[in-house]
């Protein structure tokens, strides 16, 4: 069983390599310069990428904290875990390039937007949700009480997602909308091509990390579970 989760690691990690450098190349080389934002559009690459991802890692969490919620198991209170922190780092890099993105298109670093604003949010459920499940106690209770917070979470995300369209946002593009210019969300063939690449390279790294991310959220249990362990006979 280790040997093939070693192998699928391995296979994950040459095939990110190749796709990253493949990614770097269309997104500075061979898509094409935005007339308007020139070459600080590029940054909408990675920006767009991290938020998918970020979202999809909070969906991740969400599901593993229902399944917590009805009966908790280790495993999906380390899967969820790992997710979160994932989550919430990809969330700080959307914010960060967004926040790129606004000072070079709004001419300020930050703006009361809705999508800015629902995502800040999304960021402090999850920031909470990793401090409750450093909190001391059974991995049973931090289970069923980080799950509420992981939950909230990822019913967050579909606020997030339709912000702009609910709050009627005129400074967020639209990236998959009809029309063209930056409100419209039209994007030339090859801003496409690069823009669906970046997604799929950044989804494989989330699943290298996610990976990663378990394996290590699994020797903190197993470590916090023996200092209980061994409090306790001492308090005894």
């Amino acid at each position: 069983m280790k040997e093939v989760s070693s192998l699928i690691d391995r296979i994950l990690f040459y095939a990110l390599v190749p796709s990253f450098f493949i990614l770097l190349y269309l997104i500075f080389i061979w898509s094409p310069v935005e007339k308007v934002m020139g070459v600080t559009q590029k940054i909408f690459y990675f920006h767009v990428g991290s938020a998918w991802v970020a979202f999809l890692a909070f969906f991740v969490v969400g599901y593993y904290s229902v399944r917590n919620l009805i009966k908790p198991n280790m495993k999906h209170f380390i899967f969820a875990g790992a997710s979160a922190e994932i989550g919430v780092l990809f969330t700080t890099i959307t914010l960060i390039t967004g926040m790129i993105w606004g000072r070079a298109s709004w001419n300020t670093w930050w703006s009361w937007e809705p999508r800015l604003v629902t995502t800040l949010i999304l960021w402090f459920i999850y920031v909470a949700y990793l401090f409750i499940r450093k909190m001391d106690g059974s991995w049973e209770k931090i289970a069923k009480l980080s799950s509420v917070f992981g939950i909230i979470g990822c019913l967050n995300v579909p606020i997030v997602f339709m912000a702009i369209r609910w709050w009627n946002s005129k400074l967020h593009p639209i990236v998959f909308g009809e029309g063209k210019g930056q409100s419209g969300g039209g994007i030339e063939p090859e801003m496409l091509i690069t823009l669906l690449f970046s997604v799929f390279t950044i989804s494989l790294l989330y699943v290298f990390l996610m990976r990663k991310g378990a394996e290590i959220e699994r020797m903190r249990v197993i470590v916090r579970n023996q200092k209980n362990k061994l409090m306790n006979k001492l308090a005894s």
